[in-house]
C-alpha cells in the first residue's frame, strides 16, 4: 500500500437486503435488491459505486484540465451496471461514463476524458476487471 493520504469506513450488514452506514453516519442507507425486490425503496452497491465513481473521475478530469490549462466546466454521470458473467456463470458489474464537458472542442474533450481514466484511482481500481465505456460530450 502507498503513502495514505486518508481512510473512509462503512459498514454492511445482511448484504444487498441489509443496511450500511459509515462510521460519520453521513452514509445510513437501507439497502435493497432491485433485481428481487421493485417494491421497498433503498440504495444498492451499484448505486453507491455510481456515485463515488461519477465524484471520483470528475474531480480527476478537472485536475487533468487544470494542468493541461483547460478551463471547463465538467458533469460525469456513472452508470453501472450488474451483469451476468458468462464465463463463470457468477455476477459481475459494468461502467459507463458520460462526461459533458464545456468550454472545450469534442476532440479536447475525448483527449480529456481519456487522460482522466488513466490517472483516475477508480479508473485505475476497475482497469482489466471492469468493462468501462467513455463517452465524451463537447458542449
Amino acid at each position: 500500500m502507498g503513502n495514505v493520504i486518508f481512510t473512509s469506513k462503512a459498514t454492511a450488514k445482511n448484504g444487498r437486503d441489509g443496511h450500511v452506514k459509515s462510521d460519520d453516519g453521513l452514509i445510513d442507507l437501507n439497502l435493497v435488491n432491485p433485481a428481487t425486490n421493485k417494491e421497498d425503496k433503498g440504495s444498492n452497491p451499484e448505486q453507491l459505486f455510481a456515485a463515488t465513481y461519477a465524484s471520483c473521475f470528475d474531480g480527476a478530469l478537472n485536475l487533468v484540465a487544470s494542468n493541461q490549462k483547460k478551463d471547463i466546466d465538467s458533469e460525469t454521470t456513472a452508470e453501472i451496471s450488474f451483469c451476468k458473467d458468462e464465463k463463470d456463470g457468477g455476477f459481475k458489474i459494468a461502467a459507463t461514463l458520460n462526461v459533458s464537458i464545456k468550454g472545450v472542442n469534442q476532440e479536447e474533450a475525448d483527449k480529456l476524458v481519456n487522460d482522466a481514466h488513466e490517472v483516475c484511482p477508480y479508473s485505475k481500481a476497475t482497469r482489466g476487471n471492469v468493462d468501462v465505456t467513455l463517452n465524451a460530450r463537447a458542449e
